[in-house]
């Protein structure tokens, strides 16, 4: 068993701009991610959520990490249903589609969706290949909502990514109303090979969900806190640091390591990432998170 601890993204702008958290003389991109993974053992690149991930950056941050370092993934967002516009796909895509568009994934043709995954999974080959590459996370919107065709359009992404291990995470209560629709949900993530996201977040909105503390695959398990910041949440914001701005209390971090290790028993390793990303809120409630791991009850 083991459990490893790391935030959403290690550039994010409010990160870089309070200061605090990378020292003043790691100023490009290399001396930020080896000084970040010299404290962590896990980071979820966030950027390849808003655009294609390349292979020349994958490459990068296997020569910039210590062996035994994990790089969780999140999926492009047209994978996962949201509106898209055409710009942030490769160029030569871009131009097929046509520029200044929004599209769904199901506006997209079937060859230009056969060549975008072939470039996902192309561009995350170095870091498979170096052993440093965790989970492929799908992070749904709340459109998505329990039902025979979203449950597909999941067993679809899961099949586009062979040999890859996938996590899956709703943004529907839906999907956890009652026992049994909980049940339902996580036997079914079982049987396709996903992992359950256990999701710490704000409460009180049809986009919220509760904590289920289970595991749906025999490797591994993931955790991802959000904070709990409900005034914020489902507000106009400029960005996810703003959404999600919240220090966790110790004795909520407190709570949540013992959790955590009750969960990670059931599985080999899991995995805690602090979504909490404004500013260096997410590093020190990692680092705070860890020591309250080993005086957590076991």
């Amino acid at each position: 068993m083991a459990i490893l601890v790391g935030t959403a993204s290690w550039t994010d702008k409010t990160l870089l701009d309070c200061g605090r958290f990378y020292p003043k003389d790691a100023k490009t991109a290399e001396a930020r991610l080896r000084y970040y993974s010299s404290l962590y053992p896990v980071v979820e690149v966030d950027s390849s959520y808003y655009a294609m991930p390349s292979e020349k950056n994958s490459r990068l941050w296997v020569e910039r990490t210590p062996e035994g370092f994990t790089f969780n993934v999140k999926a492009f967002r047209l994978f996962t249903g949201h509106l898209t516009q055409t710009e942030v796909l490769p160029a030569d895509l871009c131009l097929q589609l046509g520029t200044n568009r929004r599209v769904y994934y199901k506006d997209v043709g079937d060859d230009i969706k056969d060549e975008l995954w072939e470039r996902f999974a192309g561009a995350l080959e170095p870091l498979r290949a170096a052993g440093r590459l965790g989970l492929i996370h799908f992070q749904f919107p709340p459109s998505v909502r329990f039902g025979r065709r979203p449950m597909q359009h999941v067993e679809e992404c899961i099949r586009r990514l062979p040999g890859h291990t996938v996590s899956v995470e709703f943004r529907h209560e839906d999907w956890w109303q009652g026992p049994e629709r909980v049940a339902d949900t996580l036997a079914w993530l079982r049987d396709i090979g996903a992992v359950h996201t256990v999701v710490d977040g704000p409460q009180g909105a049809v986009n919220s969900v509760p904590a289920i503390w289970e595991a749906t695959h025999p490797d591994i398990a993931l955790v991802r806190l959000h904070g709990r910041n409900e005034l914020t949440y489902n507000m106009s914001v400029k960005s996810a640091a703003e959404r999600f701005e919240y220090d966790y209390l110790d004795d909520e971090l407190a709570e949540l390591a013992g959790e955590a290790v009750r969960l990670a028993f059931k599985v080999k390793n899991a995995h805690v990432i602090f979504n909490n990303c404004h500013e260096d809120k997410g590093q020190r409630n990692a680092q705070t998170f860890m020591s309250k791991l080993l005086r957590a009850p076991q």
